[in-house]
C-alpha cells in the first residue's frame, strides 16, 4: 500500500518535471507536480489511503530537509548580513502581501458561505 502512494506522488513529481521541460521552464518541476496533485485530489474530493500512509510516513522525515538550508545560512552568515536590510525588506514586503491576499479572500470565503446558507 505504501509503495502504491509513493508511486502516486512520484508519478506527478514526474509529470511536472516534463511540464517544466516542455512548457514551463520558470516553474520548478516539483511544484508543478505538488500543484497538479492538488487539483487531482480537489476533483476527486478525498485522499486515497494510499497516497495518506505515503504522505505521513514522508512526513516523519520533514525535518532532515530544513538541515541544508540552516548550514547555508552559516556558511553565507557574511553575504547574508551584507544584505540585510533587502532581506528584512523583501520578507516584511512579502508578509504584508500574503495577509491582505488572505484577508481578501477569507471575506469573499465567507461572503459566499452566508450567500449559500441563505439560500434554500
Amino acid at each position: 500500500m505504501l509503495l502504491r502512494g509513493l508511486t502516486w506522488l512520484v508519478l506527478f513529481q514526474l509529470l511536472g518535471t516534463a511540464i517544466n521541460h516542455l512548457l514551463v521552464p520558470i516553474l520548478p518541476g516539483p511544484i508543478i507536480g505538488l500543484v497538479l496533485l492538488l487539483i487531482f485530489l480537489m476533483l476527486r474530493g478525498e485522499v486515497s489511503a494510499p497516497l495518506s500512509e505515503a504522505s505521513s510516513s514522508l512526513l516523519r522525515y520533514l525535518p532532515l530537509l530544513l538541515v541544508p538550508p540552516a548550514v547555508g545560512v552559516m556558511v553565507y552568515a557574511a553575504d547574508i548580513a551584507a544584505d540585510f536590510w533587502a532581506i528584512v525588506g523583501s520578507l516584511v514586503l512579502s508578509v504584508l502581501i500574503a495577509l491582505v491576499f488572505c484577508g481578501v479572500l477569507m471575506q469573499k470565503l465567507i461572503a459566499r458561505q452566508a450567500k449559500r446558507e441563505d439560500q434554500p
